[in-house]
């Protein structure tokens, strides 16, 4: 196993999907990257479905005819059953080139996009983990010191030190920086939620309205359940309880009683698991909605889960998890290359995935508005939505809510000024997908309509990054990838 040298012009903490985008885009554009991550891949991890966007930043390093070749489920969409409402959502109707994406098992998923970094030219070193930073006078982290782990995870006999120019956070839920030294993550007060999973052979959806491959999701009074869709006949089925709710059941009950009881007060899910087996153990997952109050700082960006993750309803942790590589990368290429300061792409990075993330949050709890019910645990959401924005530029609202933000308190606090207009468009595109006739036969008004959402829905799922300039600057990748004037 080949070991880390004393010095890098970047240092990578974590193969995951953020780790390895960042250290692919870096490595293509000439920069020294080295990557370091714990475990010896490939390695087990949740977060299976993907969105379109993902697509996009896969073609950006040049890894899509890897993914595509791999054999993963692919995706066409997502069929719900919320609340009292049924709808499937189509990604064939989003425009552009990004009409479809993959349910994927991450094993395999996040070691392509390892190898593929090494490929692009980043050391890439596994199995070693770093037991700590060092800092220097002015408080910048320049050096790791990292342990060559052994069989089974003990320490191996191997450890040094690396110094470094800039460092990528890419650790995931441990999230070193923010974890150990900075201390800087708040958890979501509304979403304190647990997550119950396991993998099934034999499931079957066979709803009408329902594509093959896509995301099925219910929801039911004390939180909602996945169905995911696997390669080879496998389905990875979770819930996601509140964790008020799981405490009271977990008195009485083990956790795969309370995972299979769960499953069985949802019609759509007891469907699917009728005639299938579980085939695996129930794993379990707490607490896991945070943002950090502070995305980077001198030296260094956290990216991926290492700086939020979000309540999973969406499947956004890959999305986030790539799209902060990119506005890493790019900002510290344009910061390498000398064409912004440290301070400027430090700024911009941090408004714009934090923006990112915000517009999750908020439209999150806009869709969870609409299936609430007056003994849901869901009415806690109800909070976020009854402050009116009508006649108000949604953009501008995006403005004022990452404008001066300290704190993640502060962030839920302005999502009040979203919230109306995003449960407005949540129930408009619900009707607008409903109404299959009037969209069968092309009424003007209707495909207004319809175009309109999808802007909308283009603003909040996509990388808007790309286009929308912070600060007065936006991320470019050609000629090459990093920050430009607008």
């Amino acid at each position: 196993m080949s070991r880390p040298s004393a010095h890098t012009r970047v240092l990578v903490l974590g193969g995951g999907p953020a780790g390895s985008t960042a250290a692919s885009l870096l490595a293509r554009g000439g920069i020294e990257v080295t990557l370091l991550e714990r475990d010896v891949f490939p390695r087990y991890h949740i977060g299976e479905s993907l969105l379109p966007s993902c697509l996009e930043i896969v073609d950006l390093i040049g890894a899509r005819a890897l993914i595509e070749a791999e054999g993963f489920q692919r995706k066409p969409g997502a069929y719900l059953e919320w609340g009292k409402e049924t709808w499937s959502l189509d990604f064939g109707e989003i425009r552009g080139q990004h009409t479809y994406s993959f349910q994927v098992e991450r094993s395999r998923f996040d070691h392509l996009l390892l190898r593929h970094a090494a490929a692009q030219g980043a050391a890439v070193h596994e199995g070693i983990e770093v037991e700590a930073l060092e800092f220097d006078a002015a408080g910048r982290p320049s050096a790791a010191r990292w342990t060559e782990r052994g069989e089974g995870g003990s320490n191996g006999d191997a450890r040094g030190t690396i110094t470094f120019d800039y460092l990528i956070d890419a650790s995931g839920r441990n999230g070193l920086m923010s974890s150990r030294y900075l201390r800087n993550r708040k958890y979501h007060r509304v979403f304190q939620n647990v997550a119950l999973w396991g993998y099934w052979e034999g499931a079957v959806c066979e709803r009408p309205g329902y594509r093959q491959g896509s995301i099925a999701v219910g929801s039911i009074p004390e939180g909602w359940l996945w169905s995911i869709p696997l390669s080879e006949g496998r389905t990875s089925i979770g819930a996601v309880l509140h964790k008020d709710a799981f405490k009271a059941l977990n008195k009485a009950s083990s956790r795969e009683e309370i995972y299979r009881s769960t499953i069985a007060t949802s019609p759509l899910l007891a469907k699917i698991c009728a005639e299938a087996e579980l085939v695996s153990e129930v794993t379990l997952e707490t607490d896991y909605s945070y943002a950090a109050e502070a995305f980077c700082g001198p030296g260094f960006f956290l990216c991926g889960d290492a700086a939020c993750f979000l309540d999973p309803l969406l499947s956004t942790g890959v999305h986030l998890a790539m799209l902060s590589a990119l506005l890493g990368a790019a900002s510290l290429a344009s910061v390498l290359r000398g064409e912004v300061s440290e301070e400027q792409a430090l700024s911009f990075f941090e408004k714009s995935y934090r923006q990112a993330y915000l517009r999750f949050l908020v439209f999150v709890s806009a869709f969870y508005d609409q299936g609430r019910g007056k003994d849901s645990y869901f009415t806690e959401a109800q909070r976020l939505s009854h402050y009116d924005v009508e006649g108000q530029s949604l953009r501008q609202a995006f403005l004022n809510l990452v404008s001066g933000i300290e704190d993640l308190s502060d962030a839920e606090a302005m999502t009040e000024h979203l919230m109306g207009e995003m449960s407005r468009k949540v129930a408009e595109n619900l009707e607008l997908r409903q109404d299959k006739a009037a969209l069968a036969c092309g009424a003007a008004d209707v495909k207004n309509r319809l175009e309109k959402n999808a802007e909308f829905f283009d603003v909040v799922e996509g990388l808007g990054a790309l286009h929308t300039a912070v600060d007065g600057l936006y991320v470019k990748v050609e000629p090459r990838l990093g920050l430009h004037r607008a």
